[in-house]
């Protein structure tokens, strides 16, 4: 017989239930993945605690299927190569099996369906996408679903929010101090969740970058995690 005081399986799956699961989003082409996307990830969910991101690439534009575009299998299946040994993150193929055009709000609502409503969602997004923020679908509708986390990119400055309407007036010391590195976070009021601006360190790699290293022949080594550059190379990809 189980002694009283010792919790079965179901009361400890009770117990941890009864904490909302914290969870970041991250969408982008992921044309393709490379160490600068997970380490932006990484580095976003230990800063805020996170227990997973799910990363989410985005479907295939027509528009950009002859601009160096890999087809929306070979990126989904590279985001699951780089990830597979890492359980706090996930990958999502909402936006590739969903029906034209995604909006941020869709995808949200998606999410939310899918993990439950007492998850906590954190939107990630570069400063440079989210100074476009209000001409996104909804915008007022989005701040009550979400936390947003505006991610620091370089050449751009915090200090551009201040111009942003729908924003809260975020004091501009904080802003001059986290563009300066004196400060590494900011949280604000902003609808129903929040806003965060998270200063992560330089992240110089880029995507289009890799895309031309590839075409000229050049080493990837250290850019890639080795899973990707293997699929890149037995696919043919970007050549």
């Amino acid at each position: 017989m189980r002694p009283p005081d010792s919790k079965s399986p179901s009361s400890a799956r009770s117990t941890q239930h009864a904490v909302p699961l914290r969870l970041g989003l991250l969408g982008g082409s992921f044309n393709p993945i490379h160490n600068g996307h997970l380490a932006i990830a990484r580095q976003t969910r230990e800063a805020l605690g996170l227990d997973r991101v799910l990363l989410i690439p985005t479907g295939q534009p027509p528009h950009k299927q002859s601009n160096g575009m890999a087809a929306t299998e070979d990126r989904y299946e590279m985001v699951r190569l780089a990830i597979d040994s890492d359980p706090s993150l996930e990958i999502s193929d909402l936006e590739i099996t969903r029906p034209g055009k995604s909006y941020t709000i869709d995808t949200i609502r998606l999410v939310q369906e899918k993990y439950g409503e007492q998850t906590q969602l954190f939107f990630l997004i570069g400063l440079d996408a989210f100074l476009d923020f209000p001409s996104w679908r909804d915008p007022q509708l989005l701040l009550t679903l979400c936390h947003f986390v505006v991610l620091s990119r370089p050449g751009l400055a915090f200090r551009a929010l201040s111009s942003i309407r729908l924003l809260p007036a975020i004091p501009y010391p904080s802003l001059a101090d986290l563009d300066e590195g004196r400060i590494s976070k900011i949280e604000a009021p902003l609808g129903t969740h929040g806003l965060i601006c998270l200063k992560l360190p330089p992240h110089p790699i880029s995507a289009s970058d890799i895309r031309s290293r590839i075409r000229q022949g050049l080493p990837v080594a250290n850019l890639l995690p080795p899973s990707v550059e293997s699929y890149i190379l037995h696919h043919h990809l970007y050549q």
